[in-house]
């Protein structure tokens, strides 16, 4: 009852994208009109846009919702198979958004989908007509940040037991990185990609690339990201933020008003980590009405 439950809340067609090497990458593409690209973070899926995507496609928007590969409902290719890194997400992105018949967008970004979608954008900004900024990074965190205490062991030999054996990140996200609890279909439909050890992989990857030491393989991305991030500056951008995050703490926002000082910032003191989660009803019209104002802008 809880699967079909969590179906009823995510009633999409399904569309698939080769990326390459017959490993096909699972979209959303609702509604017509003026295009908004939303990209995820980990563990979360296209179902954290459930809402959004319909409150946009509703609003006489063309909404793409990409899952990264091994994420959500797209393959889950093996090691050897897929190369499970930063510069491969934005790789992805890249040719979706190429294979699509899309004029310059309206980009969301949350958590992971930060460094992925903020880089394909500065990749060629003409591609981006304004930006939606939701509990993210990019830039790596200053001197002094501590990575908390959950993702740190994540990043220890026991890693793997408690990641993908115990599926402790997709547990510990529905539990604390919300300040509502959450209804029971809405945690079955965060459950559902991750139902065994081989579904966990991509969660566990993620947690492993985050870049620690300038010899992880993500760092020079962000590196690079951080000292192109001030281009989107010319970008119409709205930063919403959950005040209650522990992992992208109020002192990444204060990093992003440094950077994007002419950005519109909406902060939500009772929202945690999953923002559209905790602050929907009034998060939802201000992107949309966002969206609406800038549907015509160009850079």
């Amino acid at each position: 009852m809880a699967n079909e439950a969590w179906r009823s809340l995510y009633h999409f067609a399904e569309r698939r994208f080769d990326r390459g090497g017959g490993i096909r990458l699972h979209y959303l593409d609702e509604g017509r009109g003026d295009p908004v690209l939303l990209v995820h973070g980990n563990p979360t899926w296209s179902f954290y846009y459930r809402d959004l995507a319909k409150t946009l496609a509703g609003a006489g928007h063309r909404v793409i919702v990409p899952d990264h590969v091994g994420m959500g409902l797209s393959d889950n290719p093996t090691d050897s198979e897929y190369k499970y890194t930063l510069g491969s997400r934005i790789d992805d992105l890249e040719r979706l958004m190429a294979s699509l018949d899309v004029g310059p967008v309206t980009l969301v970004v949350h958590d992971w989908g930060g460094p992925i979608g903020l880089s394909w954008a500065l990749r060629d900004l003409a591609r981006v007509k304004a930006l939606v900024i939701l509990n993210t990074a990019g830039f790596l965190p200053g001197p002094g940040y501590r990575l908390p205490w959950q993702l740190g062991a994540s990043r220890t030999p026991l890693g793997p037991l408690l990641v993908q054996g115990a599926n402790a990140f997709v547990e510990g996200m529905i539990k604390h990185c919300v300040t509502r609890p959450m209804a029971p279909a809405v945690e079955a439909g965060y459950r559902f990609p991750y139902s065994s050890w081989s579904r966990r992989r991509a969660v566990m990857r993620f947690v492993q690339d985050i870049p620690r030491s300038p010899s992880d393989p993500a760092h020079p991305l962000m590196l690079w990201l951080g000292d192109n991030v001030s281009n989107l500056q010319g970008l119409p951008t709205l930063v919403a933020w959950g005040m209650r995050d522990f992992v992208f703490t109020p002192d990444f926002l204060r990093q992003w008003k440094a950077r994007l000082p002419d950005a519109e910032y909406r902060e939500f003191p009772a929202a945690g980590h999953l923002v559209l989660e905790d602050a929907a009803p009034e998060l939802l019209p201000a992107v949309r009405d966002f969206a609406k104002k800038h549907a015509g802008a160009r850079r």
